[in-house]
């Protein structure tokens, strides 16, 4: 399926950050320069979730004005529903994996694009020794072997990956500094990779500082663990998804031979587990508004998108649902709780109330921590203002321990921009998606 863009179609500007469409890209051209955005755990549901909240049901993200697109399977190698560590694994090699794997026995986009002398990085608001970013640039049987992943990062190290290349990846950017510093080996891997001409910012304001045409590598973690939630971080302490997006573009464009970048949307998923959907949805406008600041600075760096190819996808789904029949809400402000609210009736604009009498809201889970047990007469007394409070946990059908509801299995969607984005289209598995990628760029 391809959605093209119609050109007298302006996009509302809104808090999204959704102005003006992309621009058009020239089919048949090679991409040099590759981003993939992957927003971890963003399904179908969730995406028009976050769509009524920013900018309501007619509204636009900028991932909705991607010109091509595709549905994406998302199964795993034994499983039906995959865990992130396999469905990166088959975004960055082409190869299906157990749960749980890391990129084991094949070459990732990442190495190949050192191979050929680009430039490579890593972005995401989770540790960078996480599944996601692990995948990219990792080799390990299981995805909780987090020091040696975070080893794999350090050239000439003990456990260096060596399809790295002799300089490693010229970018990581993200959370995670125990991996580094706290480990059980001893080994401080900040201090040998800073030994090894690393810059290290501390923060915001060191990271902006940053002179992208030193043409030394850089990681900077941010974290001891994930970062925090958008909407809750310390602006100076930890920068925005945005903000590390773009110094990564910056440095990496420095390399005329082009560069692959990896940007992870993390803490989407780290909300919809604990069926804390504002935060969710918080996170999922924070991803879009990266994307639409990369695409605008390529766009300055190249013209046309002539040799620059954005994917943006996730890796699964999770078990959100918008439960049916609510009247038109509109986005969410300061005095209106939008799709974040209680259900309300078409008819008259009251609360729809379920077989106990009790109003019920909008967002659902499948699984999740707060299921009521029994009778939900005991949930009359829900209002708004409750139910869309930032610490809010929508109410599930299946009772789960806090912080483990479940991916789900449904497709993802997948959206394209640039040149090779007309390889996208129909329902894909996603080992094709690396498939579609490599062959694109001529790999």
């Amino acid at each position: 399926m391809r959605l093209h863009l119609v050109a007298a179609a302006a996009l509302v500007a809104t808090l999204a950050g959704c102005a003006t469409a992309p621009p058009q890209q020239t089919a048949g051209a090679k991409p040099k320069n590759i981003i993939f955005f992957l927003g971890d755990g963003m399904g179908i549901n969730t995406l028009t979730a976050a769509r009524i909240y920013a900018v309501g049901e007619e509204g636009q993200l900028t991932l909705d004005t991607l010109p091509e697109s595709a549905f994406v399977k998302t199964f795993s190698n034994d499983a039906q529903v995959t865990d992130s560590a396999a469905s990166m694994t088959a975004y960055m090699t082409g190869v299906k994996a157990n749960n749980g794997v890391i990129s084991m026995g094949a070459v990732t986009l990442a190495e190949m694009a050192k191979r050929r002398g680009m430039s490579a990085g890593v972005v995401t608001t989770t540790r960078v020794t996480d599944a996601t970013p692990a995948a990219t640039y990792a080799h390990v049987p299981k995805r909780e072997l987090e020091g040696e992943i975070a080893a794999s990062l350090v050239p000439g190290g003990a456990g260096y990956n060596a399809a790295l290349g002799p300089a490693g990846l010229d970018v990581v950017l993200g959370g995670g500094v125990d991996a580094f510093a706290k480990r059980s080996d001893g080994r401080n891997l900040l201090a040998e990779l800073r030994a090894k001409g690393y810059r290290m910012p501390a923060n915001t304001a060191e990271l902006k500082a940053l002179d992208e045409r030193a043409g030394q590598p850089v990681i900077g973690l941010f974290a001891p663990s994930d970062m925090n939630f958008n909407a809750m971080r310390d602006a100076a302490k930890e920068p925005s998804l945005t903000e590390m997006t773009s110094k990564a573009i910056g440095v990496l464009s420095k390399n005329p031979n082009g560069f692959f970048l990896m940007v992870e949307g993390g803490l989407i998923d780290l909300a919809l587990h604990s069926t804390n959907a504002k935060r969710a949805l918080q996170e999922t406008v924070a991803f879009d508004q990266a994307l639409k600041a990369a695409i605008t600075q390529m766009e300055a760096i190249d013209p046309g998108l002539k040799n620059t190819l954005i994917v943006a996808t996730a890796d699964h789904d999770h078990t959100l649902l918008l439960n049916g029949y609510a009247k038109r809400t509109g986005p969410t402000t300061a005095t209106q709780p939008g799709v974040l609210g209680l259900l309300k009736q078409v008819s008259d604009g009251k609360p729809r109330r379920d077989l106990d009498g009790a109003p019920m809201t909008i967002i659902g889970f499948g699984t999740g921590e707060n299921r009521v047990k029994g009778s939900r007469a005991s949930q009359a007394g829900l209002t708004d203002e409750i139910v869309s409070a930032d610490d809010y946990h929508q109410e599930a059908v299946v009772r789960m321990e806090p912080g483990n509801e479940t991916h789900g299995g449904t497709d993802v969607y997948l959206g394209a921009i640039g040149a090779g984005a007309e390889g996208f289209h129909g329902t894909i598995d996603n080992t094709h998606v690396f498939n579609v990628i490599k062959a694109a760029a001529g790999w």
